[in-house]
């Protein structure tokens, strides 16, 4: 098994998107894209840049969370 990052807003994220100003364009739109569902690889593919550092930086300011997703693969262990 492994497990894929994904990203979820956290309750300071719901009330910077209220004030997209305040994060900065990309951030925002990092921020309203992120649900909990996708991958950073899908976020970066759907905001049209690599969000690694950007996606870092916001879960060091407290608007993301890690959202680990278990993936089951043919090396399963028990």
């Amino acid at each position: 098994m492994i497990s894929i990052e994904r990203f979820a807003k956290t309750p300071k994220a719901w009330e910077a998107l209220a004030l997209p100003g305040r994060i900065g364009r990309q951030a925002h739109s990092l921020l309203l894209m992120a649900n909990g569902r996708r991958s950073e690889k899908e976020l970066s593919i759907l905001l049209g840049d690599d969000v690694s550092e950007l996606a870092r930086g916001l879960m060091q300011q407290g608007y993301l969370q890690p959202v680990p997703l278990a993936v089951f693969g043919d090396t399963d262990t028990v």
